[in-house]
């Protein structure tokens, strides 16, 4: 629990740490998919958190074994998603070495098991703000990444998924240097719409990464009210019988 807890603190100080950086930016934020009750869009962003986010980031409290919650089967994780010196029941570490890490970025990529938990604020949910995240990189040659992102300027990570969207860059105004569209300089293996859809099945997997039970939860909790309810309307009748000869 120590640990659950240190790790949401380092993910609220990422948060902090990434409003300060924006500068006061006000781009609104895209409203994220649901997909949580989506197992197959949570397979899909399951495959590509561990294809494209794995290799800098850890999700150091969930187990590849907790997987079998969307709907995968050992055999599949195993098959799909581990790397042959993982083992099932491992949590999701990253590959790369901390300390080139922190020398290439100048700090290790924080942890990302309740990112989409820590990162809500005025402009909507954690999922928002992820979605419209990584769907706003482009290239910037003035940074020592090549890239630059509308939602967190002047960030230290590069376009993970820039083989899947292409490379494209921001058009501002040259008055108010307000974003105005975009270029498209370089396709990339999607289309914009696919891309789109692909960002949606990642962040919903994010989303459910931080908090697995959440559907469990919420469903339970109806059921739990139904019930209280159902008790209430009991209880009420059968106090006015006990009381009906009194007056």
């Amino acid at each position: 629990m120590k640990k659950i807890i240190l790790s949401f603190i380092a993910a609220l100080g990422l948060a902090a740490g990434a409003a300060h950086a924006a500068g006061g930016n006000t781009i609104a934020w895209d409203k994220a998919p649901n997909r949580l009750t989506d197992q197959t869009a949570l397979q899909n962003g399951a495959k590509l958190f561990v294809n494209y986010c794995v290799g800098c980031h850890s999700a150091a409290f969930m187990r590849y074994n907790r997987l079998k919650d969307i709907g995968l089967t050992e055999q599949q994780i195993k098959d799909n998603l581990l790397l042959t010196t993982d083992k099932i029941g491992e949590t999701m570490k990253a590959n790369i070495d901390p300390k080139q890490a922190k020398e290439w970025f100048g700090a290790n990529p924080p942890d990302l098991t309740v990112i989409a938990r820590s990162r809500a604020g005025a402009g909507g949910t954690g999922a928002d703000y992820l979605y419209t995240f990584l769907r706003t990189f482009y290239r910037d040659e003035t940074k020592p990444t090549g890239w630059n992102n509308l939602a967190f300027p002047n960030i230290g990570m590069p376009h993970a998924l820039w083989e899947l969207q292409g490379e494209r860059h921001a058009v501002f105004d040259e008055t108010t240097h307000a974003f105005k569209s975009w270029e498209q300089t370089k396709p990339g293996k999607m289309s914009a719409q696919e891309y789109d859809e692909a960002i949606g099945d990642l962040v919903g997997y994010l989303q459910w990464m931080g908090e697995p039970a959440q559907t469990t939860r919420t469903r339970i909790g109806v059921w739990v009210l139904i019930f209280l309810a159902v008790t209430t309307v009991f209880a009420w009748k059968l106090n006015a019988s006990f009381w009906k000869d009194i007056k």
